[in-house]
């Protein structure tokens, strides 16, 4: 398979590794440098592009790619409350192809399926309150991460007590805090914290005055990610629309 990375960081260079020892073939690099070789052939030589930049950049990447004919599969986050319908309509009514995951590692998927069995039991428990915290490295831009949000949208599925997420206390990585705790009753409170290179840290805790019961899923490294979003570039080969991790991972 002929892959193009938008974005070569520290996880679009793994991202490369994984792909190579996969015997993948890596046809373009797109960096901030020459943002213009979207439009050159050996981009559009790509079955798919894998895509890991930043919040404000990655929807309009999506579009530079696919005007090129180019599958995308992207890990970025914080695009959605701008671009999800956008993004929504190009998959599904314009021909355009996206695999997009807040999170691609399998260990997460599998969090994930725990994560929303656990909030229909809960359901029925209403003196269990719920939270989540996020723990993440000192350069991640967007507080709460991508897959805080995603796990926060599928406890509020399964929750009739919780109508939303909200973001609550968020530990900067210049050692201010911001936001509050003090949130409404109906919405789950999201936690965030930024320290050192921490990968990634979730938990949900279920808190009762007789007990609590907590759920954790933490990153030693990006490896899990990296990997992920290979395995998702291989998949969407070969399916088009808007895909996720639920069509990938079957559980």
């Amino acid at each position: 398979m002929k892959i193009a990375l938008i974005g070569y960081g520290k996880m679009g260079h793994m991202i490369e590794n994984i792909a190579r020892q996969r015997g993948h073939e890596i046809v373009c690099i797109i960096d901030i440098n020459n943002m213009d070789d979207i439009e050159s052939d050996a981009f559009r030589s790509a079955d798919v592009a894998i895509e890991f930049t930043n919040p404000t950049a990655a929807y309009g990447n999506y579009l530079r790619a696919w005007k090129q004919g180019v599958k995308v599969v992207s890990g970025s986050t914080g695009w959605l409350k701008d671009h999800e319908a956008d993004v929504r309509k190009a998959c599904t009514e314009e021909g355009h192809t996206l695999f997009w995951a807040s999170n691609f590692s399998l260990g997460v998927a599998i969090f994930s399926a725990v994560n929303k069995y656990l909030a229909r039991i809960m359901n029925a428990y209403p003196t269990y309150d719920v939270s989540e915290v996020e723990t993440h490295h000192i350069h991640k831009l967007d507080a709460p991460s991508g897959t805080a949000i995603t796990l926060a949208e599928q406890v509020c599925a399964e929750l009739d007590r919780k109508d939303d997420w909200v973001k609550g206390e968020v530990h900067n990585a210049d050692g201010t805090i911001t936001g509050s705790k003090d949130q409404p009753e109906n919405l789950l409170r999201i936690d965030a914290i930024r320290e050192g290179e921490v990968p990634g840290i979730h938990t949900l805790t279920y808190d009762s005055p007789a007990d609590m019961i907590l759920i954790t899923h933490s990153a030693h490294n990006r490896s899990g990610f990296a990997l992920g979003a290979v395995l998702a570039a291989e998949f969407t080969a070969t399916h088009e629309g808007l895909l996720t991790t639920d069509d990938l991972f079957k559980f």
